[in-house]
């Protein structure tokens, strides 16, 4: 009954700081978005995705660290005291969110195999700049796609290689390898374990925030920049594009108009300087530091609070 208690009340917890954080981002986070819209587009999709994962991520530091702490130090094994239905029904809330999110990835996973498989049927190796293996496939969608995680690649449609210029084909490419540079597709596929009614908005504005921090690391130049702004414009004038598996980001995957939106972007290209990296470090260490010195300090305190707020659930 104790292990059971235990589990009972660690997902209660769990359950309600999840839900609660996920409503407080469902209703902040486009003002988040407006503070940061002005900042490097890396770092505005860096912050979008941060606010996402902050209920899973809240709900798992808070269970870990002070609810099961909390339980077992200070909750007497001797004492057989019935589970009231609250933490019960709790509990199962957080085991199902829990199993569906799991159940979710797995889904993902297995859809995104079968559709890559059919991508890469009769697919060849060609020769190129990249550091990262090119393919050519034979169906004409995706016209560009970087797939994978632990052996990412570049997949390229016969008609892409037929449209695009040389040049053209290589900026187009570095898009691609920055995508796998930020493990994009790794954070794509971590949105099916968070799933939550009404967060669709903010993934789709970090979808189309990831894509322009990409096609900002793939040019270094005004050049580059009209070079892959005309890859987007010649591309996105073959037939409609399928939704690209989760386990592959598409240089054409976001609608119409937020391709209009990075042509725009590239067609105005100024070299951003590089700023306020260094202190935003600093800052955050020494943020960090000050958090963990705090927490050393009154960590015996913190667990007796919590194990009372426990208590007070249990009953």
């Amino acid at each position: 009954m104790f292990a059971l208690r235990g589990v009972a009340v660690s997902l209660s917890v769990f359950v309600v700081i999840y839900g609660v954080m996920s409503l407080l981002v469902s209703f902040t986070w486009e003002r988040i978005q407006s503070r940061v819209k002005h900042q490097r587009m890396c770092r505005v999709a860096d912050v979008l995705y941060a606010i996402r994962m902050l209920p899973l991520a809240t709900g798992i530091i808070i269970t870990t660290v002070f609810v099961v702490p909390s339980f077992l130090m200070l909750e007497p094994r001797a004492i057989d005291e019935p589970l009231g239905r609250v933490p019960l029904i709790l509990g199962l809330c957080g085991a199902i969110a829990l199993t569906l999110g799991a159940v979710n990835v797995a889904f993902a996973i297995r859809r995104a195999l079968r559709t890559i498989s059919q991508w890469m049927s009769g697919a060849q190796s060609v020769q190129s700049f990249a550091r990262l293996p090119v393919l050519t496939i034979s169906p004409a969608a995706p016209r560009m796609t970087a797939i994978g995680i632990l052996r990412p690649r570049i997949l390229v449609s016969g008609s892409t290689e037929f449209l695009l210029e040389e040049r053209e084909l290589q900026t187009a490419l570095n898009h691609e390898i920055a995508h796998v540079r930020r493990y994009d597709n790794l954070k794509k596929l971590m949105l099916r374990l968070v799933a939550f009614p009404g967060m669709r908005p903010l993934e789709d504005a970090w979808l189309n925030a990831t894509e322009m921090a990409a096609d900002d690391a793939a040019v270094s130049n005004a050049g580059e920049a009209l070079d892959l702004a005309a890859a987007l414009i010649k591309l996105s004038y073959l037939a409609p594009e399928e939704q690209p598996a989760e386990l592959a980001m598409s240089l054409l995957r976001n609608p119409a108009s937020t391709i209009n939106d990075r042509v725009k972007r590239l067609i105005h290209w100024s070299k951003e300087p590089d700023t306020e990296q260094k202190p935003t470090f600093w800052y955050a260490l020494g943020a960090g530091a000050a958090v963990v010195a705090t927490l050393a300090a009154t960590y015996g305190y913190l667990l007796v609070q919590v194990h009372s707020a426990t208590e007070w659930l249990v009953r």
